[in-house]
């Protein structure tokens, strides 16, 4: 069972159907969305792209700390190395994606060629940094100075803008660095190295997103002792997707996690990974992720996970009863913009 199998399955259909889910066998093996391998890079055609042009001038990270406005996000195979995935995306909405995600398998370089790629096209580039291949306590003890440093230099050298989440949905049992083999002192330890790293090579236009799992399949697993504290995180993220089993509605996704959230810190929140699965509440579903979005001023955006994984399509451009519903959502967002 891949990465993806376990955090859908988690994420969407809850404890009971993620718990039958264990027992047909297998855990997470595999970096990112992909079955096989990083996808921060893309298809060889898209390497082949030339790299773009960028903005005479974008907004600081410091400003992006509260923006003005909301983010539609978009996670596609391929993107943002080739912007063909959010091209197809916003002629299917209406509405360009302001953000560009993608997945990072540890060990591989800060991809300035997507970044700048994200950024030519008006978007907020986000790497989720995925510690496969090495262990959390490592990286506290600097086990991964070189290889952090030298992303770090990456970023600051590239100036604009640049989101990235460390080891998500660490308070879930599916990812290495997850409950099973990492104890919340030691995530919040290699959170704070890294962070400090970053900090030293002067990259100060990182936003810093701290994202678990929504808190329903896990309820006892407390969020807070996973927390590197406000000095170190800029905006929460938060996993959550819409079943066909539930939840519904953006509060019995995310209510219960953004009210824990809230006892320990008041730093923004972003849906940073969620999509909504083919079924009878799908419009509903929709209709509630996106006016959850616009009526919580604490909530920045969604990010849509537009793959079709193990038997599931996620995607937008396939399925013209979620793109409607998402096209008539986003066509009245207030959507920040990322021009200086």
């Amino acid at each position: 069972m891949t990465a993806v199998t376990w955090r859908v399955a988690v994420s969407a259909l809850g404890l009971a159907v993620a718990a039958a889910l264990a027992a047909c066998g297998g855990g997470a093996s595999t970096a990112g969305p992909a079955a096989n391998g990083p996808t921060a890079s893309g298809s060889a055609a898209a390497q082949q792209q030339p790299a773009p042009g960028r903005p005479a001038s974008t907004v600081s990270a410091a400003v992006l700390n509260r923006p003005d406005g909301k983010f539609f996000g978009v996670e596609a195979d391929g993107s943002p190395d080739s912007l063909g995935p959010a091209q197809e995306v916003a002629a299917s909405v209406g509405r360009a994606p302001n953000l560009l995600g993608t997945y990072v398998e540890w060990g591989s370089p800060f991809d300035e060629t997507g970044a700048a790629r994200a950024t030519s096209y008006g978007a907020l580039y986000f790497m989720a940094w995925e510690p496969f291949g090495t262990t959390i306590a490592s990286i506290a003890d600097g086990g991964s100075d070189a290889y952090v440093t030298s992303v770090a230099k990456a970023v600051a050298a590239f100036r604009d803008p640049v989101a990235i989440s460390f080891g998500h949905e660490m308070n879930g049992n599916w990812y290495p660095w997850g409950t099973t083999e990492t104890t919340p002192a030691e995530f919040v330890a290699a959170w704070r190295h890294i962070h400090d790293l970053f900090a030293a090579a002067g990259a100060t236009n990182v936003i810093w997103i701290w994202n678990p799992n929504v808190v329903n399949p896990m309820p006892t697993v407390e969020l807070e002792p996973f927390w590197p504290g406000s000095a170190y995180v800029n905006w929460v993220g938060l996993t959550g997707y819409f079943g066909t089993t539930g939840p519904y509605s953006f509060a019995s996704a995310y209510g219960e996690t953004i009210a824990e959230v809230g006892k320990f810190t008041n730093d923004p929140v972003i849906i940073a990974e969620t999509a909504v699965q083919t079924g009878p509440e799908e419009v509903t579903s929709i209709r509630s992720l996106i006016d959850g979005v616009r009526a919580d001023s604490n909530v920045l955006g969604f990010i849509w996970f537009e793959y079709d994984k193990n038997g599931v399509d996620w995607t937008l451009t396939d399925r013209p009863t979620a793109r409607a519903a998402v096209a008539g959502g986003v066509a009245g967002l207030h959507l920040v913009s990322l021009s200086g």
